[in-house]
């Protein structure tokens, strides 16, 4: 049997494109094929737009467009996989390398999961290499200021597009939840934040690092609109002091029942 490529997982950032890893540069460049998904045969793809502007002047590499509906109905999405599985394997099988782009991070809600998983049975002993990206979770802070956890804290990290009927539980159990991909969901959402007392902890966030980034922070303005695959929401409640401020809170409450127990 003829030796297989590799395939290679690489997380492109949230959409800036100088937010790309050296890494992931570095393979991009290498690898034989890159696969680049995209949500229509007319649509542009979003991760190929931050990495085209580094590929320029590369020859003899292979751009293979692969088209995955954005839908949540498997009879819609698994003909589209069957198709890129057979041409990402006709690849791998003539031994080349294979770079599959993906938004944020490779293992994080992506597209690319569902290769990895895949690929051990269609391909057993294959090569496989995962370059992790900068994640939407990590750049909607940086643009709103919004910090995400210290200390003690604890997050989720929320699919907003498959429900938020427990959203009041995640509250509960969670110093900070973040929202991704929030659609027809916002008002349920605000209600909720409003119900809780919490809007004023609430920031929301298009298209992080992209054109077009949109910073709400008054979540009650925004709660007639829908959102798209690139809005989010951080809820930070900061009910916990992060380890600085919990050690002089401990050392204060010691020095006051030292003081009240003192003769």
């Amino acid at each position: 049997m003829a030796a297989r490529g590799t395939l290679i997982g690489i997380g492109v950032g949230p959409g800036a494109p100088d937010l790309i890893t050296l890494r992931a540069l570095d393979r991009l460049k290498s690898a034989d094929v890159i696969a680049i998904p995209r949500s229509s045969k007319y649509s542009p793809s979003t991760a190929w737009s931050i990495v085209k502007p580094h590929m320029e002047g590369i020859s003899g590499q292979e751009r293979l467009f692969l088209t995955f509906p954005m839908s949540m109905d498997p009879e819609r999405v698994r003909p589209a996989w069957q198709e890129a599985f057979i041409a990402i394997g006709s690849r791998l099988e003539r031994g080349l390398s294979v770079a599959f782009i993906t938004l944020g991070d490779p293992l994080l809600y992506s597209t690319f999961i569902y290769l990895l998983r895949e690929a051990p049975r269609r391909w057993p002993g294959l090569d496989i290499e995962i370059v992790p990206g900068v994640t939407s979770v990590t750049a909607v802070p940086a643009v709103s200021g919004m910090a995400l956890a210290d200390g003690q804290e604890r997050i989720a990290i929320v699919p907003a597009a498959y429900g938020v009927a427990d959203l009041e539980a995640t509250l509960d159990a969670f110093d900070t939840v973040v929202l991704m991909k929030i659609g027809p969901e916002m008002d349920t959402v605000v209600q909720t934040l409003e119900r809780r007392g919490l809007v004023q902890k609430a920031v929301y966030v298009c298209r992080a690092t992209m054109g077009g980034q949109t910073i709400v922070r008054d979540v009650r303005e925004i709660r007639q609109q829908r959102g798209d695959c690139f809005a989010m929401m951080i809820i930070a409640k900061k009910s916990h002091s992060g380890v600085l401020l919990g050690d002089v809170a401990q050392r204060q409450i010691s020095r006051a029942s030292a003081e009240e127990t003192a003769p």
